[in-house]
């Protein structure tokens, strides 16, 4: 029951991630690899706040604040010096893990024996669940502004955005410092859950949240009243106990987490490109049956 409990808490942590890569991923159409770098440099500004007696929370809020400018170097590279957009990740990436080096001052830093949010009164569990709604209601209350309407515009077609007079240079610029400051709050939270920082912990961020976001979005993609937000919580829910059992079970070793995620993914998209072919097929049909009998009449 414990380890469950453990698996739900990192799920909801983790879920946090999901949503910042869903904002650049998704609604960006962005594959913004910087992410990777994002997820351990929330761990390593948690480290260094931590062990030089910063208050957890103000410890949290510069986590976010550094990913926030993460994000912000990724988008100048990709908008103002024309770089494309994998490779700006790549070298943010890049760039990341010589500072987060530097942040802790060696590449494991112990978390044990400090006072951090996961060790106070509040259940873990409790804690990261209030986390994680604030953090999808801001996003969702977001979306729902002209500011976040113009982001999914930009996203969906950026020339129409732009013949419109609106700066899509700038929109880009702020999802992409949104997305990895999600992901970079994620991060300090997980290392304060699992008890220390490690600069390699953000490594498969990216196919994580992506893996989270294909199947929720995959599984709940007919149910209209249920928000993406939401599918892709319950995604990273769903992906981390397949993990969980699957592992436990003996069903895969450690070693194969990887070749396992990879499978989830192409199983969830093949069945949802199935789906969607097979819709395309069906109204084609229905269409041109219609078309023959409007031609009979």
């Amino acid at each position: 029951m414990t380890g469950i409990i453990s698996v739900a808490t990192q799920s909801l942590i983790l879920s946090i991630m999901a949503l910042g890569i869903y904002i650049s991923y998704k609604i960006l159409d962005f594959p913004d690899l910087s992410v990777d770098g994002s997820f351990a440099l929330g761990g390593a500004v948690i480290a260094f706040a931590l062990t030089n007696n910063i208050s957890p929370v103000l410890g949290t809020i510069l986590a976010l604040i550094c990913g926030l400018i993460s994000g912000f170097i990724t988008g100048v590279l990709h908008i103002n010096l024309k770089i494309s957009n994998l490779l700006s990740g790549i070298l943010v990436m890049g760039m990341l893990y010589s500072i987060n080096l530097g942040i802790m001052g060696k590449s494991n830093v112990p978390l044990f024996s400090y006072n951090h949010l996961f060790n106070i009164k509040i259940s873990p569990v409790v804690l990261a669940i209030l986390v994680v709604l604030a953090c999808k209601i801001i996003l969702d209350l977001f979306l729902n502004t002209g500011l976040g309407y113009t982001l999914k515009a930009v996203g969906d077609n950026p020339q129409m955005v732009k013949s419109l007079g609106v700066d899509i240079d700038i929109i880009k610029i702020l999802g992409l410092m949104l997305s990895n400051g999600l992901v970079s709050l994620s991060g300090s939270l997980l290392a304060q859950f699992q008890g220390f920082a490690d600069v390699n912990m953000g490594i498969g961020t990216l196919v994580l949240g992506i893996a989270s976001i294909i199947i929720g979005l995959s599984l709940f993609k007919g149910l209209v009243f249920l928000k993406s937000t939401t599918a892709i919580l319950v995604g990273a829910f769903i992906y981390q106990f397949i993990i969980y059992f699957a592992i436990n079970l003996g069903i895969v070793s450690p070693n194969n987490l990887k070749l396992m995620t990879s499978i989830v993914i192409i199983l969830f998209l093949s069945v949802s490109n199935i789906n969607i072919f097979a819709n395309k097929s069906t109204n084609y049909k229905t269409s041109k049956k219609r078309g023959v009998a409007h031609v009979t009449n």
